[in-house]
């Protein structure tokens, strides 16, 4: 981060103030989720960031291939790039009922090829697949990291992550005349290869360097890129932050945070829900993986924990119909530039709390009963509440919501901090609204 942390606080007992003038706490908050992006360049730096954070918290991981003989208390467990966490109350029963909060840890990007080494005009280049739905304009005239995972020799993985390495230089407009009047034009196969070097750069050399590892063991690898640039606040007041990888890294810090507010909160009785957290991969191209949404991933972790807890399957889809998940994921800012392309009364504005993602035709989850439930969340919290709601003309996205209501029948809510662009390789929010999220995900935690 390129401003200086403020003060210590207690992030839940200090409100900002106004969007235009965050308090210490909000800064502070803000500041921390800029520190958690630079720690998660990827999906699986995202959830070993997570899970630092968690075992700080006395969290103990479980892994998939052991028995779970006992899961109450504060557990994690990874597969992949997703990873799933809770704090289960030592009264725990099969008549728990879950509360769920759900993110992911992708986000657009351009990822490595199997045969990334290219050449042209006496550069290195990389050879990269579009992954997801970025704006590719903004991933031009910036420096680039390279971040993932490398599987090696003996079943061993480790994660890597480069300094600033690649850039995608534009044309320039003296070679492109027509480009401010008739529009950039990206073919993503010609014109997205980024340069590495002058002369040979042998890549994967340069990923076992920064990984500490010899070349020769590198059998496979899960790399993408990332802007180099470190998160930062900005504005008049410092009332905004820029950032990569906030849709939707934002969601996932802040059900990190709230899940060990949560679980250390002296409110929590013995007979609260069960408060877990899941964080899956691949949401931005479809969730059809083995730790995306659509996969068995969250379901075999409440599977497992609810035959540890003693309960059969009748017993499971009882809590299963009780129970309730959240869905957080980034929405859309009305864009001061753009009026046209929103709803002409439902506006959301950065600095204004959550919002609830509502769509006619279930492309996000939210009904009534979940609008209800948040609410009350959010009015317990002290927590400001708006909704987003696509303009007819404009179909929206979706997200994880829809598939984790579909795979387990639960009460699904959308929602997320509100944004502006979204999809770029950096995007922006209001300080105040990261710590306004936590707030409210931890309230609806606490069941």
């Amino acid at each position: 981060m390129t401003s200086e942390a403020p003060r210590e606080t207690d992030p839940l007992t200090e409100t900002p103030s106004t969007p235009s003038r965050p308090s210490a706490a909000a800064r502070e908050s803000a500041l921390d989720l800029g520190a958690f992006v630079s720690a998660s360049p990827s999906s699986f730096h995202a959830c070993a960031e997570a899970a630092r954070r968690l075992e700080e918290a006395g969290f103990t991981r479980l892994l998939e291939d052991e028995d779970w003989a006992e899961v109450r208390g504060d557990r994690y467990v990874i597969r992949d790039g997703a990873i799933v966490a809770w704090s289960a109350p030592q009264a725990s029963t099969p008549r728990t009922p879950w509360r769920i909060v759900g993110s992911h840890t992708d986000s657009p990007a351009l990822k490595l090829k199997p045969n990334p080494q290219l050449a042209a005009e006496g550069f290195s280049q990389i050879g990269v697949e579009v992954y997801g739905g970025p704006l590719l304009n903004s991933w031009l005239d910036r420096e680039l990291r390279l971040a993932g995972r490398l599987a090696l020799r003996g079943g061993r993985e480790v994660l890597v992550a480069t300094g600033p390495v690649l850039r995608l230089p534009q044309l320039a407009v003296h070679l492109d005349r027509g480009v401010n009047k008739d529009g950039l034009v990206l073919d993503p196969q010609r014109h997205m290869q980024p340069v590495i070097g002058l002369g040979p750069v042998d890549v994967l050399e340069l990923l076992a360097g920064s990984a500490a590892v010899h070349r020769d063991e590198i059998l496979g690898y899960d790399v993408v890129t990332v802007d180099a640039q470190a998160p930062a606040l900005f504005g008049a007041h410092e009332e905004f932050l820029a950032s990569a990888r906030l849709d939707n890294l934002s969601s996932m810090h802040a059900e990190v945070a709230a899940l060990i507010d949560a679980a250390g909160s002296p409110r929590r009785g013995a007979d609260a829900p069960i408060a877990l957290m899941v964080a899956n991969d691949h949401e931005e191209v479809g969730s059809e993986s083995r730790s995306g949404a659509a996969g068995p991933f969250l379901e075999d972790v409440l599977v497992r924990m609810h035959t540890a807890l003693g309960g059969d399957d009748a017993s499971r889809r009882r809590m299963l119909a009780s129970s309730i998940v959240v869905s957080a994921d980034a929405g859309h800012a009305a864009h001061p530039n753009y009026p046209e392309r929103h709803d002409p009364v439902t506006r959301p504005r950065l600095g204004a709390g959550p919002v609830l993602k509502i769509n006619a035709n279930q492309r996000y989850a939210t009904d009534a009963t979940g609008i209800a439930v948040f609410t009350e969340a959010c009015e317990a919290a002290a927590v400001p509440l708006q909704s987003f709601v696509a303009n007819n003309a404009m179909p929206s996205g979706s997200t994880i919501g829809p598939i984790t209501a579909t795979r387990l029948g639960m009460v699904t809510i959308d929602l997320g901090i509100a944004l502006l662009s979204m999809h770029s390789a950096r995007e922006m929010c209001a300080v105040a609204d990261p710590l306004y999220l936590r707030r409210a995900l931890a309230q609806f935690l606490q069941g």
